[in-house]
């Protein structure tokens, strides 16, 4: 049996895994997302997301637990006016970010990374791996509608946003706030189903592997 390992911490990933009927666990990376940006260097939003979905899939893929098994790491970055706009993690943040958002458009980027632990020439007659190690990013363009000030900062005061990429989210409270999205929208959740399917398909695993047995 295929086992998929998703390398994220994040509810609204393993969550729309679930949904679209794939089996498989959670295993978190221990990455520190700011060493690994220094020392990579400045990146654009596109590419910072990638680089840190690699980190965490690979930090996972050394684990013990995940041998034999696919690692997934994802990770999002929300670019406005040119600049990364990850976490905020605080109120003062997030309200500035929103009030340039409002009634603006960003561009929402994941990227997705997959190693392929399972071994290239097994001995218990399992299906062999590919050695693979490989990504890509999902993009979509997310318009926002107007928001006043009082509607952002009763948002805030969920605090839904301070803990997700660009300080909004489709799948939750801010989805009331999003105008259009123009491109994957499983991307602006954060992991791309399709994505997904194409990177197993390099590793010769097709997703109807990893659906719920009949």
């Amino acid at each position: 049996m295929v086992r998929l390992i998703l390398a994220s911490q994040s509810p609204a990933r393993t969550k729309l895994l679930a949904e679209a009927g794939i089996r498989h666990s959670v295993l978190v990376s221990d990455v520190d997302e700011d060493a690994v940006q220094a020392r990579y260097g400045v990146t654009d939003p596109h590419d910072t997301a990638l680089l840190l979905a690699r980190a965490k899939a690979e930090a996972v893929a050394a684990l013990p637990e995940a041998e034999g098994a696919l690692v997934l790491g994802c990770d999002s970055v929300f670019e406005f006016d040119g600049e990364a706009h990850g976490k905020p993690y605080t109120a003062a943040v997030a309200r500035e970010r929103m009030l340039r958002m409002s009634g603006n458009a960003g561009w929402l980027h994941t990227g997705h990374w997959l190693v392929d632990c399972r071994a290239t020439d097994p001995d218990d007659g399992a299906a062999p791996g590919t050695g693979a190690t490989l990504g890509t990013v999902a993009s979509a363009e997310v318009s926002f509608l107007e928001m006043d000030a009082a509607e952002i900062d009763a948002y805030i005061a969920t605090g839904e946003p301070l803990h997700c990429a660009g300080s909004f989210t489709i799948d939750g409270l801010g989805g009331a706030f999003i105008r259009k999205i123009d491109g994957d929208p499983h991307a602006v959740v954060g992991l791309s189903v399709s994505t997904l399917r194409e990177l197993l398909a390099q590793a010769q695993v097709r997703i109807t592997d990893l659906w719920p047995a009949a």
